[in-house]
């Protein structure tokens, strides 16, 4: 079963989304199950004004939602989807916000890319050997590519009732995060 996923083309959603505070909320809701602003504030290493803020936000997007459960500041919020798809083409009037989504996701996964450089050295010899930070570049049609990132995607939905289900996890398991940085070069061959 594909797991479920939100699409944002809203340029006012894709805008909400497009800060990381609020995306590492959405995150955390899709890690750890539902959690209230409080708790959520206390992982996040922000205040809970701050994250029942932007877990308000959030919901006016539809991306998280009240569990119905608890009162005032003891509600819990969750995650409304495991994954949240952007528009592959970008319509005029959602250019800006498409750049500002995906400049945000960047630059967090760029932080927990150097997170990871920086704690490596005090991993196990078996993690530092199963990650990877390198590049393949070879040429390939726009349909090739496609073929390969489908593929690549199949593989690892195979694991993605994990993320929600901890009772799945298998012993010695870890959160994994497989970065798609799939692009073509420039047509002059400078990069």
């Amino acid at each position: 079963m594909e797991p479920t996923t939100i699409k944002l083309t809203d340029p006012k959603a894709l805008r909400a989304y497009a800060h990381p505070v609020r995306m590492k909320l959405v995150g955390l809701l899709r890690r750890e199950g539902p959690l209230t602003a409080t708790q959520a504030a206390d992982i996040l290493g922000e205040s809970s004004g701050t994250t029942s803020f932007h877990l308000r936000q959030l919901a006016k997007y539809g991306l998280v939602e009240e569990t119905g459960d608890g009162t005032g500041r003891q509600k819990p919020w969750r995650s409304t989807a495991l994954f949240t798809n952007l528009p592959d083409v970008v319509e005029p009037g959602g250019i800006e916000a498409s750049i500002a989504v995906r400049s945000a996701m960047a630059t967090l996964y760029h932080q927990a890319v150097m997170d990871w450089i920086s704690r490596a050295p005090d991993e196990s010899v078996e993690w530092q050997q199963a990650s990877q930070i390198g590049d393949l570049m070879i040429y390939l049609t726009a349909e090739e590519l496609s073929e390969i990132t489908t593929n690549i995607r199949a593989q690892w939905m195979r694991f993605a009732d994990r993320l929600s289900d901890p009772s799945l996890r298998p012993e010695g398991s870890r959160r994994v995060t497989y970065l798609n940085l799939v692009f073509p070069g420039r047509e002059d061959g400078s990069m």
